[in-house]
């Protein structure tokens, strides 16, 4: 069963983690993302993707103007603002409807980001990178993604055991910084200095983490292209499998770039384990 947590945002309706599975739509308006780099760089093509992620189903959009793929060139911080702010002002001009979250590790961008209307910091530095970022959470009061991301971890420590301590150590320095306890969300960092049976065995050890707010991040993975040799574009059905196991297994939101076919396998798999919405006729 899934843990069930109320997220305050500023200036919004709360979320609400339960049976019903968030959707966070990657917006990435960069030029080098393992999956679809430039294909939403220019501002129009970046706002009209989020509308469209919108009506397919996507409760959060999650911009990001760094890549983190294997091999990506660090982004200076005024690139990164160029990238990202534009994108941020015109989805809230055009009223988008949904809270948009900040992908960065910079603390300087989430808090421009902030400023401009962002109401949900992702971080998958897991607030280790930079301390300023948990300071900045914690002084607009926004939610906090704390991702793991351990380069340097032992890896004779069973992969579950070691993301559960570096995130109690990303817990410990957002007390430490003044935020609130409900406005923590965990990430076990999918494909973050992992190995394919890690990520494998992570997913299944994930409901250790279900007690908590948990977000889920595999679409178009390695862990899944390497698994079914297929490039990122023909990834889609295996991440709709790795989601709707880490459903099952506890999670509550899911960042994904195809959001209709993980809308959908979502709310089935919601129905097959508390039942489907109360209907006067049932059709076959």
């Amino acid at each position: 069963m899934h843990s069930r947590h109320i997220i305050p945002l500023p200036r919004r309706d709360p979320l609400i983690l339960g049976e019903r599975a968030l959707i966070m739509g990657i917006l990435n308006v960069t030029p080098d993302s393992f999956s679809d780099g430039g294909r939403h760089a220019a501002v129009e093509a970046a706002v009209a993707h989020a509308r469209q992620m919108v009506a397919e189903g996507a409760d959060i959009i999650d911009v990001g103007g760094e890549s983190t793929r294997p091999g990506a060139e660090p982004v200076p911080v005024q690139e990164e603002l160029d990238r990202v702010m534009p994108v941020i002002d015109a989805l809230m001009a055009e009223g988008i409807g949904v809270p948009i979250s900040i992908d960065t590790m910079k603390p300087l961008v989430a808090d421009q980001a902030i400023q401009a209307g962002a109401s949900i910091i992702n971080d998958v530095t897991g607030l280790q990178g930079a301390p300023e970022m948990a300071e900045i959470a914690a002084l607009y009061e926004v939610p906090v993604v704390a991702m793991h991301w351990d380069r340097e971890r032992d890896r004779s420590v069973p992969i579950v055991e070691a993301v559960r301590v570096w995130l109690e150590r990303s817990r410990e320095i957002a007390v430490a910084a003044g935020v609130a306890a409900d406005r923590l969300i965990l990430d076990p960092g999918f494909g973050f200095a992992k190995n394919m049976n890690e990520n494998y065995a992570l997913l299944n050890g994930l409901d250790a983490f279900a007690e908590q707010p948990l977000l889920v991040g595999t679409s178009r993975k390695s862990m899944i292209g390497r698994l079914l040799n297929v490039p990122p574009e023909e990834r889609v059905a295996g991440t709709v499998a790795t989601s709707v196991l880490g459903y099952t297994k506890g999670g509550h939101i899911f960042r994904v770039h195809d959001v209709r076919a993980n809308r959908e396998a979502l709310t089935v798999a919601q129905a097959a384990l508390y039942g489907p919405p109360q209907q006067e006729e049932l059709q076959p």
